[in-house]
C-alpha cells in the first residue's frame, strides 16, 4: 500500500476559521496561537483571570502547575471545549493564524478538527483499529476513495508510530490494544483530519514509564509538522519535551518561557517553589 508521506493539505478544515481556502499554514517561528485576556467563569466563579500568551508554529508549550490552576482549563478553550460544559462562558480572545476561533462565523466541528486533542486516559471508539482512524476522514469526507482512506489509515499510523505494530489487525478492536498503543491510536485517530494544533491533557498519566517513553519520542517527532500543548504533571516530562512552559496558579499565568529557563533560573518565587517541590 502506498502512503503519501506529505502532510495532506485540505482545503475543507480552512472553513473552519474565516480565511481563503488554501492559505499556507504558519512557518516555524511565527505566532500560531494567541490569547489575550482570557478569563474563564463556572457560573460566578472565575477559574481563569486575564491569560495572555503566544503559542509558536511547531513548537511544544508544556503547561504546569498544581491540580486545580486552571491548565486544563485553558487548554479546553483552544478547541472551545468548555463550550460543552453548563455555565461555562469565555472572555477575551484566542486567535490561531490571526482569526478569531470564538466569532459567530467559526464551525465548532470543524474547529475540533483542526485543533485535535488527546485526553488523560485513552478512549479509543468500540471499532476496529481501521475505523477509528478512518472516523474522522470519513465524517469530514476528506477521502474520495478506498485507497484515498487506505492511504490516510496507513499515514496517520505511521506518523503515531503504531503501523508495524497492527498492519496486520486492522479488523481487531481498538480497544483490545494495550494502554500506550490505544493511546497512540487516539492520536492517530486526532492526525488523521490533518491539523494544525494538538492539544494532549495528561496524555501519559495512566501509562507505563516504557509507553510513557513512546508517547514522549513520538511528540517530539510530531512537532515537525504540528503545534503542540500538553498538560502534565510530570516536572521531568516537561522538561524532556517541552521547547517552553507555562506556570500556573490559582487561575493565574504565573511566568512562562524557555523551558530550561523555568526550570533552572524562573524569574517568579512561585514558579521556583513549584519546580523544587516546595509545593504542589
Amino acid at each position: 500500500m502506498a502512503i503519501n508521506v506529505a502532510k495532506p493539505m485540505v482545503g475543507s478544515m480552512q472553513a473552519a476559521l474565516p480565511a481563503a481556502r488554501g492559505e499556507s499554514r504558519a512557518a516555524a517561528g511565527a505566532v500560531k496561537l494567541s490569547a489575550q485576556d482570557v478569563r474563564v467563569h463556572y457560573g460566578t466563579n472565575e477559574a481563569l483571570h486575564g491569560i495572555t500568551m503566544e503559542i509558536k508554529a511547531h513548537e511544544v508549550v508544556a503547561f504546569i502547575g498544581p491540580s486545580g490552576c486552571g491548565k486544563s482549563t485553558f487548554l479546553r478553550c483552544f478547541n472551545r471545549m468548555n463550550d460543552t460544559v453548563a455555565g461555562a462562558r469565555v472572555s477575551g480572545r484566542i486567535t490561531i493564524d490571526g482569526r478569531d476561533i470564538y466569532a459567530r462565523e467559526v464551525d465548532v466541528v470543524l474547529l475540533r478538527a483542526q485543533v485535535g486533542m488527546v485526553f488523560q486516559k485513552p478512549n479509543p471508539f468500540p471499532k476496529s483499529i481501521f475505523e477509528n482512524v478512518a472516523y474522522g476522514p470519513r465524517l469530514h469526507g476528506l477521502a474520495a476513495s478506498k485507497a484515498e482512506m487506505n492511504n490516510i489509515v496507513e499515514s496517520s499510523l505511521r506518523r503515531a508510530g503504531l503501523w508495524d505494530e497492527v498492519k496486520d489487525r486492522l479488523d481487531e478492536p481498538g480497544t483490545g490494544l494495550s494502554g500506550g498503543q490505544q493511546q497512540r491510536l487516539c492520536i492517530a485517530r486526532a492526525i488523521a483530519v490533518s491539523p494544525d494544533v494538538i492539544l494532549m491533557d495528561e496524555p501519559c498519566s495512566a501509562l507505563d514509564p516504557i509507553a510513557t517513553g513512546v508517547i514522549e519520542d513520538l511528540i517530539s517527532e510530531l512537532k515537525k509538522n504540528y503545534t503542540i500543548i500538553i498538560v502534565t504533571h510530570n516536572m521531568q516530562q516537561a522538561a524532556r519535551v517541552s521547547d517552553r512552559t507555562a506556570f500556573f496558579h490559582l487561575g493565574d499565568l504565573i511566568e512562562m518561557g524557555p523551558t530550561a529557563q523555568i526550570f533552572m533560573n524562573p524569574t517568579q518565587k512561585r514558579t521556583e517553589d513549584y519546580v523544587t517541590g516546595r509545593y504542589g
